[in-house]
């Protein structure tokens, strides 16, 4: 395992927010609202690619930035200068102290619509200033660990590097997206920054740029495998991967390979019909007596692609995956949003707030509320989440549970044997960290594990099977009583 010599993101970014929370940050200050306390839920409403479930991810990012959360002499006089800021209000961001408290799911959850995937309580001042921030941290991660563990999952076992670093939209997109790929469930990936600075395995061979390089591709191969013999991987479509590509590896290998009693590692092939290339690269390197050496796909690769290969029996042992896995190319946004569902009442009560939409996906659900994943004791499988008012007594090993759909509520079912896991772990406590990050080789482990839990049925690439998400009784009532009551006018 590589070494890490650097994890943590020492930029402050507190000025990375949208101009309105500022001027709602000013306001609140000046108002009678200057001392409420707010709760927020950041969630998604619609699965990537219409897909069974999201990983959440980000988490690790968010809370060093929470961490950093403070507002430079630059930051104040910018402010002073756009000319509508109370001298006050620049005052107290020049004493910024964060105060709130922040519950989240642990990262490489799977994590289903309109869940909370993490929750904010604290000043209105300050809760409502964090939005930009988070769903930038948040929704990015999260959309590329999802993306990555469709395209791990369609390779059916085999080895899945990530090779998307110069398609990613900017730097910090390559970076976290190596980080969130690498929890979806890649091996390794091209990205030499990650492997020094979160001690994610980095690998890469050669170019086609290399082979271009010398007189003849067999002088590209030879050179390369003089000075790698250990790790030879050759990329063997510059020209013509069956008539000169395959041929000149075979014959390096005899030559470079075999008197040193090496063996190569692979071959990679990068453009034209893959799967019957592979075909035919695998009976040639077989008759020439390397059943060992690997043949490696690339070439835009996705989940469908490789679905596609994989059934036309392609002879593939792994696959570079770049752009489509990077940008998530075919669903490239997630939608998170950063949502009010609760005021803090001066007695210590909760006042519930709800956002209602002639869209049904946008109503929010109303209260500071716990997520809770249900699983069978005997197989140890999910079989639903339930969302719940945050001080209920939801009891974790119930004799029996019965359940209802929340937009078809004569659709219920009993569930036996089983127990209750609250999903929402304390991540702040009066602007205090109290939650230690896992390593990155945890938190991806952790995320395989979550993930088999989910049936095959969730689990499919195209109209996967509803993972139900069900509200509390109490829950659900009082957003009916909210919806009635504010539709009502």
């Amino acid at each position: 395992m590589a070494k890490s010599y650097s994890v943590k993101d020492p930029r402050n970014l507190s000025i990375l927010t949208d101009f309105y929370e500022l001027t709602m940050a000013n306001g609140v200050f000046q108002s009678p609202l200057r001392d409420i306390v707010c709760v927020y839920d950041v969630f998604y409403r619609r699965v990537p690619d219409q897909g069974g479930f999201a990983i959440f991810c980000g988490l690790e990012q968010a809370i060093d930035y929470l961490e950093n959360l403070s507002f430079t002499d630059g930051d104040i006089e910018y402010l002073r200068e756009r000319g509508i800021f109370c001298e006050e209000f620049l005052q107290y961001l020049r004493n910024f102290e964060f105060k709130c408290n922040v519950w989240a799911m642990p990262e490489g959850t799977p994590v289903f619509p309109k869940e909370p995937m993490m929750v904010v309580e604290g000043p209105a001042i300050q809760a409502q200033m964090l939005e930009t921030a988070l769903l930038i941290l948040m929704n990015h991660q999260t959309l590329i660990a999802t993306k990555a563990n469709r395209i791990v999952r369609s390779a059916m076992g085999r080895p899945v590097q990530e090779f998307g670093a110069r398609r990613a939209q900017g730097v910090d997109a390559a970076n976290y997206g190596t980080r969130a790929c690498y929890i979806g469930g890649c091996v390794s990936s091209s990205n030499t920054m990650m492997e020094r600075d979160m001690a994610i395995p980095a690998g890469g061979t050669m170019a086609h740029a290399w082979v271009q390089m010398f007189p003849t591709e067999y002088e590209a191969f030879r050179t390369f495998a003089e000075f790698y013999p250990d790790s030879t991987v050759l990329l063997i479509d510059t020209y013509n991967v069956l008539k000169s590509g395959v041929p000149n590896a075979i014959k390096v290998f005899d030559e470079v390979l075999k008197p040193q009693g090496k063996r190569p590692v692979g071959v990679r092939i990068d453009s034209g019909d893959i799967a019957y290339l592979s075909k035919q690269t695998r009976i040639m390197l077989d008759e020439a007596g390397y059943p060992d050496c690997k043949i490696i796909a690339s070439n835009s690769l996705d989940e469908y692609i490789i679905r596609d290969m994989l059934i036309n029996d392609a002879k593939i042992d792994s696959f570079g995956v770049g752009e489509c896995m990077i940008t998530s190319k075919t669903t490239p946004v997630l939608g998170g949003v950063y949502k009010l569902t609760a005021v803090k009442n001066a007695d210590g009560s909760y006042e519930p707030k709800i956002k209602i939409s002639a869209s049904i996906e946008k109503i929010t659900l109303p209260y500071k509320k716990q997520v809770y994943r249900i699983y069978d004791k005997a197989t140890g499988m999910a079989k639903a989440d339930y969302i719940a008012i945050w001080d209920e007594n939801v009891d974790l090993e119930p004799s029996e549970m019965t359940i209802f759909s929340p937009t078809e509520p004569w659709k219920r079912q009993t569930l036996t044997d089983i127990q209750l896991k609250p999903l929402l772990v304390p991540i702040f406590v009066d602007g205090k960290r109290v939650y230690d990050c896992p390593a990155i080789e945890e938190i991806k482990a952790f995320c395989a594990q979550q993930i088999d839990t989910l049936w095959d049925e969730v689990k499919r690439l195209e109209y996967p099977h509803t993972f139900y998400v069900d509200l509390s009784e109490k829950l659900w009532l009082e957003q009916m009583r909210l919806l009635n009551e504010k539709s009502n006018g």
